[in-house]
Formats: C-alpha cells, sequence, structure tokens
C-alpha cells in the first residue's frame, strides 16, 4: 500500500452521509498529522502511534460485538 492508497482509503471511510470529508481534506490533515509526528522524537512518536491503534482496536472490537 503507498502512501495516497492509505490517504484514499481514509478517505472513504470517512466521508459518510452525515459527515462529508473529501480527499483533499482528509491528504491534508493526515499530511499534518504526520509533520507533528515526525517533530517529535522516534521513541515518543512511537508511543502516540501505539496508542492510538490501541484506541483504534478497541473500537473495532466494540463495533464486531
Amino acid at each position: 500500500m503507498t502512501l495516497t492508497d492509505f490517504y484514499n482509503e481514509v478517505s472513504r471511510k470517512t466521508d459518510t452521509d452525515k459527515t462529508q470529508i473529501n480527499v483533499a481534506d482528509t491528504k491534508r490533515v493526515l499530511a499534518i498529522a504526520f509533520q507533528i509526528l515526525a517533530g517529535y522524537d522516534a521513541a515518543t512518536a512511537a508511543d502516540m502511534f501505539a496508542k492510538g491503534l490501541a484506541t483504534a482496536a478497541k473500537k473495532n472490537s466494540k463495533a464486531t460485538t
């Protein structure tokens, strides 16, 4: 998967009937998020990323039950 593929996948999932977010907006927000993460040392960025993944995993498990 390329970074563009990732941006497009996120955009497809965030653009709903209730929340209309286009691909350009999604790419901009994700690019800013990556810029912010790049400003931290590797350990801090990895910790924040791991916490985000853990939160997503909890939400995914709630959605499937």
